[in-house]
């Protein structure tokens, strides 16, 4: 009830008083109790009548010192843009409270405030239709949402809907977007994209310690952490990033990292956590992807038909990575025959592999033309990742396949206890990829003691501490150099003819 009522109420029940005391007075007490209902009466129909002319309030932020703030993330269509209650009214003299049929959205509380939509892209295409003009507009109608209720055919004066409005999102929510919206939101402000890693400094390093100290504090059941505990956090957070210098903004992993930690010390008795939780902790809170790829890796070596001491044509080990920070050894076979197609050879390769493949035999076909001897358009080329359908996104498995064909073409062995990962461009130069520490991993869990990878990967290079004696890492800029490295020695001097070939390439470095 509202002030303006509460008054009109109160003046009601003194006037009926008065009425009941000059009836009492007079000694017409039959009188005054018919007449003080008469006025009651009275009294609530020509209210109702007079309020029935007098719009309802929705929204009163007067009294607000700060502007409003509505969060409408995963809102429905009636919370967002405001609905109709299809209530019906109750009537007599006795009546219940009903609902307001009308109902403000979040777009009209927001009005002079802030509109607040994380994954902006879940909103369906009317809501995002209908929110687009709202917002060019300045104004929206508040009608029923529900097409088959009475709702529906109400429909109020525009509503003011002069908000700013913040959406948020991940990349797939760009692409998910509607178009208009998107160019309205371009049109009227400015899109933002946010650094998801930070310079490693010791201002950033002491922030991650004062983050592990709040998440220590909002769990409320767990201990504090030691100096070398948090130190092992932040260095996890530096291999999460990546990039030699660079400290992960993804803190989600981190805290639960955090909190695993401190479950482990809690239950231990301990009264901080130490280094070694925080280890146990990192192998606890594995990914689906990585606990996947660890037991991918353990069944690979016991079948795998490779071996570390071995050499084989054609044969090369690859590196991927499955999710974010699991690596994964993908063999990769390449195999050179006479065309069946007397105008041109053709490039076969298994399940989704074609793109991947074709570009890069279309970029070892550049330089296989710079040094001669074989002609592509007699040859079907033959491209398999042993054991995938699927193969890898991108163009980082480039310097593998071309290792595995021209070891095919040359018919050169290569060694089977080297992996490799790069991309490669047709002047033979080896470009840099993604994910190089959890590639490095995988080789080290799979028994390789030797990875070539981009020399501008070097400075990218965070292994685990427990792998660092176990694999030999090797930066290279070009395909002479990992030829050179990964295909054997052989007394007919097939790979010294083949690197002399390669020499003659462009940026190719001297090999000895």
């Amino acid at each position: 009830m509202d002030k303006k009522n509460k008054a009109n109420n109160i003046i009601m029940f003194i006037f009926i008083i008065g009425v009941l005391i000059y009836a009492l007075i007079q000694q017409q007490i039959l009188f005054g109790i018919i007449a003080a209902g008469v006025i009651y009466i009275a009294f609530r129909y020509l209210k109702k009548g007079f309020e029935a002319n007098v719009p309802n309030l929705l929204i009163d932020n007067s009294e607000n010192e700060e502007a409003p703030f509505e969060d409408a993330t995963g809102a429905h269509a009636g919370a967002l843009l405001g609905d109709v209650r299809h209530d019906p009214f109750q009537s007599g003299g006795m009546e219940t409270p009903t609902h307001n049929r009308v109902e403000p959205g979040a777009i009209q509380k927001a009005d002079n405030g802030v509109l607040f939509i994380d994954e902006i892209n879940t909103l369906d295409v009317r809501s995002q239709q209908k929110l687009m003009t709202a917002i060019q507009e300045g104004e929206f109608s508040i009608t029923g949402q529900s097409e088959r209720s009475s709702g529906a055919m109400v429909q109020t004066e525009p509503v003011p809907t002069n908000f700013i409005m913040v959406a948020a999102g991940n990349m797939d929510a760009i692409e998910n977007m509607h178009p208009a919206l998107r160019d309205r939101l371009r049109g009227y402000g400015y899109e933002v994209y946010m650094d998801d890693t930070i310079d490693d400094t010791p201002e950033a390093r002491r922030k991650y310690a004062r983050f592990v100290a709040q998440e220590v504090q909002r769990d409320e059941d767990i201990p504090h952490f030691e100096k070398d505990a948090i130190e092992e956090v932040v260095l996890e957070a530096k291999r999460k990033a990546g990039k030699k210098g660079k400290i992960t903004l993804k803190l989600r992993n981190l805290g639960g990292i955090v909190r695993t930690a401190g479950d482990i010390a809690k239950e231990e008795g301990r009264k901080y956590v130490s280094r070694d939780d925080v280890l146990e902790a990192k192998e606890m809170s594995q990914s689906i992807e990585t606990q996947y790829v660890d037991g991918m890796i353990e069944t690979k070596k016991s079948y795998d038909q490779g071996s570390n001491d071995t050499e084989e044509v054609g044969r090369v080990n690859g590196l991927a990575v499955m999710g974010d920070d699991s690596g994964i050894v993908l063999p990769v076979m390449g195999k050179v025959t006479p065309s069946q197609n007397k105008n041109k050879g053709e490039i076969i390769a298994t399940g989704k592999l074609q793109e991947i493949a074709r570009e890069a035999v279309d970029n070892v076909s550049a330089i296989i033309k710079d040094i001669g001897k074989v002609d592509f358009t007699s040859k079907d080329i033959h491209v398999q990742f042993v054991q995938t359908h699927e193969g890898v996104d991108g163009d980082s498995a480039s310097v593998t396949v071309a290792a595995a064909i021209i070891s095919a073409m040359e018919n050169i062995p290569i060694k089977q206890n080297i992996a490799m990962t790069g991309s490669l461009s047709v002047r033979g130069d080896v470009l840099p990829v993604g994910g190089v520490t959890h590639k490095i991993e995988a080789a080290a869990k799979y028994g390789l003691d030797t990875v070539i990878i981009p020399k501008a990967n070097e400075n990218d290079v965070m292994v685990e501490e427990e792998y660092r004696d176990k694999i030999n890492i090797i930066p290279v800029s070009h395909i002479t150099e990992v030829l050179n490295i990964a295909l054997v020695d052989d007394e007919d001097g097939r790979k010294k003819d083949l690197l002399k070939r390669l020499s003659k390439l462009e940026n190719a470095p001297k090999i000895d």
